[in-house]
C-alpha cells in the first residue's frame, strides 16, 4: 500500500493568473502536511449499452471500428440479405416484449469468442436496457444466426452487432468509488479511487473501458506528508475537431428537433 502513488487534484480546478497561484503554491510548500478532511466510499456503475439503432451503429463503427457510415450501412445491408442480422435501418432502440431474446442469444453460445458469455446470459435471462425511441416498424438491430465465415471489415461489422447485443442484453458494471478530501495550508484538495467488483458487460464488450484505479485507506483527521506537491502550467487548448462519429450525432438532434416542431405544429 506504501508504493500506491495517489494523486491529489486542486479543488480550484485552475488559475488564469500566474503569481498568485505561485503565491498559494509556495504556501503550501512551506507548510506541506496535508490532513484528511473527509472520505466517501459509494456503489459505481458503468451502464450497459442501449440497443442498437442505426445511427448509433454508425456511429459506434466509425468511433469504435474507424470505418465510415457509407461502407457501414453497406456491410449492414449485406449482412441482412445474408440473414445474419436484423433490418439494419431502425429508429428503435427497446426491445418489443413480443420479440423473444433467448433463441437470439442461443445462437451464439456455439462461437468459440463469445459463446461462454452468451451462456452466462441465457443463465440469468436476457434482461436490456430500454431506450427511449421507437419507430413502432424495426426493432433494434441484432444478430439472427451465428456465422464464423466472414472476413475483413463484414466480420468486424458482424462481431461488433452480436457483442453489443449480448452486452445490451447482460448487466451493467458494478463497482466501488472512493473519494478523499485533503487540507495542506487551507487549499483543499481531492483524489479518487474505483474498485470494479463486477465486469459484466465489459467481459463481452471491449468497445467500452473502464479501469480501476487502486487509493490507500485514509482515515478522516488523519496527518500525513506528501512525496511532492508541483505546480503545474499549461494552455488552453481549442475544442478538437469534430469527428464524423460527432457529425452523425449532431444531425440526429437537428433532425429529431425538427421532426418534434413540425408534429407540434399539426
Amino acid at each position: 500500500m506504501e508504493d500506491t502513488k495517489v494523486d491529489f487534484n486542486w479543488k480550484r480546478g485552475r488559475l488564469f493568473h500566474r503569481l498568485p497561484c505561485l503565491v498559494l503554491y509556495q504556501i503550501c510548500l512551506e507548510n506541506p502536511t496535508a490532513k484528511v478532511l473527509s472520505t466517501s466510499s459509494h456503489p459505481k456503475s458503468k451502464w450497459r449499452p442501449l440497443p442498437l439503432d442505426t445511427v448509433e451503429l454508425e456511429k459506434l463503427a466509425s468511433r469504435k471500428l474507424k470505418i465510415n457510415s457509407k461502407e457501414t450501412m453497406k456491410i449492414a445491408e449485406k449482412l441482412y440479405t445474408q440473414g445474419f442480422i436484423s433490418y439494419p435501418r431502425t429508429e428503435t432502440n427497446m426491445f418489443p416484449k413480443s420479440l423473444d431474446l433467448r433463441p437470439l442469444v442461443q445462437n451464439q453460445t456455439v462461437d468459440e469468442n463469445w459463446g461462454a458469455f452468451a451462456a452466462s446470459v441465457l443463465e440469468r435471462g436476457p434482461n436490456p436496457r430500454h431506450g427511449n425511441k421507437t419507430d413502432n416498424a424495426h426493432p433494434p438491430i441484432h444478430p439472427t444466426k451465428h456465422t464464423s465465415g466472414l472476413q475483413g471489415n463484414e466480420k468486424r461489422v458482424y462481431e461488433f452487432i452480436v457483442r453489443h447485443f449480448l452486452a445490451c442484453c447482460s448487466e451493467d458494471a458494478k463497482g466501488q468509488e472512493t473519494n478523499v478530501d485533503i487540507e495542506i495550508a487551507g487549499e483543499k484538495f481531492t483524489a479518487t479511487g474505483l474498485m470494479i467488483i463486477a465486469r459484466n458487460y465489459l467481459d463481452v464488450y471491449p468497445y467500452d473501458k473502464w479501469n480501476a484505479k487502486t487509493i490507500p485507506v485514509y482515515n478522516q483527521g488523519e496527518e500525513f506528508q506528501p512525496s511532492s506537491i508541483e505546480m503545474v502550467d499549461g494552455e488552453t487548448k481549442p475544442p478538437p475537431l469534430l469527428t464524423e462519429a460527432d457529425l452523425i450525432g449532431l444531425m440526429e438532434k437537428t433532425w429529431y428537433r425538427h421532426r418534434c416542431n413540425s408534429c407540434r405544429s399539426y
